[in-house]
């Protein structure tokens, strides 16, 4: 099954229409703060989110009292219903009371005329100590490609099509919706045909104008799903120039919701929890076992340092002593790139 993550959603329209019309000030003027220092669309419906759930609390528990007025222990109390109420894990309450901290900057640095002697009090309440909520999911090649088997059998060419771009192109979840049928063309071969070389496109960061990157793909991998996909495109008469166009209106781009949907569906073939990241985990993991540099592996990705190979390797350290190591002792091991995979 897909990994579970706890909601308790305690906002309603009529709780919201409740929330002290002073907090509701509040929160829009922050929001269209972030808006003009170019936050992005996700970040500011995040918060939005995150806000309403404080302050339907308010409405609840905290007689809708002006947070501006919040103590530490009223902090402390939001906290303590986050953890045992709404069954929040710890990143998720670090995340939560990350949003009030940011309000509370606002308030303190923007709003200081009007609210001269107000202190953002939330980190002044300690956070639960960090724990993983989710095991870790470990998708080995072996796994992409019978996933892949399976979906092409069933001709699902559109799922398989997303798998295989996932797998051999270890793009974000967001991303793998951003691609353009262009982007795989002949004239974006690089490395002897070794790799596609997307167009820039938009990735995680700031707002409209944000990083944008050129996403490289294992061509000779991915190749048969696209063109599979490409094929039921036409016979189906489905024309749009995103790679995976919305199926109900196909000049916009999928939506990642779609891609959350089958999450389940892919899980159920693997036998074990899916998510698009392990697919990033492994293509690093690949790469590796391929014998390509962890410096090459960086660059690939974009990363800005080593640091992320080795988070992103699901590799265990037996596993690679046993290239260098063996019953004569320490291995002479050549070191490959890309067009060698």
């Amino acid at each position: 099954m897909a990994r579970k993550t706890v909601r308790h959603v305690i906002t309603s329209p009529e709780l919201i229409s409740q929330i002290n019309p002073k907090n509701k000030d509040l929160v829009e003027s922050f929001l269209e703060y972030l808006e003009s220092t170019d936050k992005s669309s996700g970040t500011i419906d995040a918060y939005r989110s995150d806000l309403n759930i404080a302050f339907c609390w308010c409405v609840m528990e905290l007689d809708n009292k002006f947070f501006v007025e919040w103590s530490k222990r009223d902090v402390q109390k939001l906290q303590m219903y986050l953890i045992k109420k709404m069954e929040l894990n710890s990143c998720r309450i670090r995340r939560f009371k990350a949003c009030l901290s940011s309000m509370s900057n606002y308030i303190e640095n923007i709003l200081d005329d009007e609210f001269p002697t107000f202190r953002n009090i939330i980190n002044k309440i300690e956070s639960p100590p960090k724990v993983a909520a989710r095991e870790k999911t470990v998708i080995s090649e072996e796994e992409v490609d019978n996933l892949l088997e399976v979906l092409m059998e069933r001709e699902q060419y559109k799922k398989a099509c997303l798998i295989a771009l996932a797998a051999f192109g270890g793009r974000r979840k967001a991303e793998l919706c951003r691609f353009k049928v262009s982007d795989f063309d002949d004239d974006h071969l690089v490395c002897e045909g070794a790799l596609y070389k997307s167009d820039p496109i938009k990735t995680k960061g700031r707002g409209s104008n944000g990083k944008v990157i050129n996403c490289y793909t294992l061509a000779k991998d991915f190749k048969p799903y696209f063109d599979a996909w490409m094929k039921y495109r036409e016979e189906n008469g489905i024309e749009s120039e995103w790679l995976f166009p919305d199926h109900i209106n196909p000049e916009e781009q999928m939506n990642t919701s779609t891609i959350d949907s089958w999450y389940a569906y892919f899980s159920e073939i693997l036998k074990k929890d899916f998510y698009c990241h392990a697919l990033r985990h492994s293509l690093c993991s690949r790469y590796l076992r391929a014998g390509i540099p962890a410096s090459v592996v960086k660059d690939i990705f974009l990363w800005e340092s080593l640091e992320m190979v080795s988070i992103y390797s699901d590799i265990e350290s037996e596993e690679s002593f046993a290239r260098y190591f063996g019953a004569d002792g320490i291995k002479t091991v050549e070191k490959k790139s890309i067009t060698d995979l």
